[in-house]
């Protein structure tokens, strides 16, 4: 290869290495010429029921310890969160608000977030049923179109797969931290027994060998779905047009859109309230985003400040002249 063709492919992966907006070849940008289709996850929560499957077998073939069995006082939820240890987070969210074309018969009772507690599911305190329902969702890491903990890593612990994946690799993994705030919804943690980060691979393992990731092969009811990113977003829009006809008007797609703050996630969700409620930023965006225009004006910052030194270095001189 000539000089010329080098430096020209170069310019061109310069341009393509965009911090934000739409990137549709993240896999051959990131030095997989010969990639397959982005693979990703589409988790539909309006079918979730509970059940943690995701997250048992996401323990079990990653071999993630246990966070233990404490009472959160969060419904059913003992995870709380996602971290080092916890790579699938199964939420419950209690609501009083009837789902759908449900028709209870009865307003809600007179009773506090506390009786909620208590009180059995759908239940009031005069024993009729109220009208409250569930939201369950199996949270995951997002696999950024633009990851900013990839962007910020100074070893190359985390990278892109040929999948259009973000993974870390732990062995090599300093423990420096950078990552953890550099991520717009706080996934990935680092562990306290060495201070390495860990997040979901998306089972790069299994992917390499053809397998679909452990959670969306335990999962019953295919909430949560795994095929290449543009045919499950397809999928998803579908899903929402169904749904809405049934009358659920509040369903809703979550980190599908390219061009949204952090380019579209490889893990999107489809929900059934605002992003708030299930604890996930309403407009992410990728903190590495301003990068270029903050070392533009701290090189101009510095320029200024180099440029009155020397004003005053010559001024000096000036006045010493006899």
């Amino acid at each position: 290869m000539s000089e010329s063709t080098r430096t020209r492919l170069g310019r061109e992966r310069v341009r393509k290495n965009r911090w934000w907006g739409p990137e549709p070849d993240v896999a051959g940008d990131a030095g997989y010429p010969k990639a397959p289709p982005r693979m990703g996850f589409f988790t539909d929560s309006s079918v979730c029921i509970g059940c943690k499957a995701c997250e048992v077998a996401c323990k079990e073939w990653n071999m993630l310890p246990g966070r233990g069995f404490d009472f959160t006082g969060l419904s059913y939820d003992n995870t709380e969160r996602l971290g080092a240890d916890t790579w699938r987070h199964v939420q419950f969210i209690e609501q009083r608000k009837p789902l759908g074309r449900q028709e209870p018969g009865v307003e809600h009772g007179d009773y506090s977030d506390v009786d909620l507690l208590t009180l059995p599911s759908g239940a009031t305190r005069d024993g009729e049923r109220g009208e409250l329902r569930w939201l369950m969702n199996s949270d995951v890491c997002k696999h950024c179109t633009h990851a900013a903990c990839l962007d910020v890593c100074p070893t190359g612990s985390l990278m892109r797969s040929e999948f259009g994946t973000v993974v870390v690799q732990a062995d090599i993994c300093n423990g420096c931290g950078y990552c953890v705030p550099a991520c717009p919804y706080g996934v990935i943690e680092q562990r306290k027994s060495d201070g390495r980060a860990f997040k979901c691979t998306l089972c790069y393992d299994r992917l390499g060998a053809g397998m679909e990731p452990a959670c969306a092969k335990a999962c019953p009811t295919d909430s949560i779905q795994y095929g290449p990113l543009e045919e499950l977003r397809e999928r998803a829009v579908v899903r929402v047009e169904q749904l809405h006809d049934a009358g659920v008007s509040d369903a809703r797609l979550y980190g599908h859109d390219p061009n949204d703050g952090v380019g579209g996630d490889g893990a999107f969700f489809l929900l059934l309230d605002d992003p708030e409620v299930y604890g996930l930023p309403p407009d992410p965006v990728v903190t590495t985003h301003d990068l270029p225009s903050m070392w533009r004006h701290a090189a101009v910052a510095g320029l200024t400040i180099l440029g009155g030194i020397a004003a005053v270095a010559a001024t000096d001189r000036l006045r010493r002249l006899p």
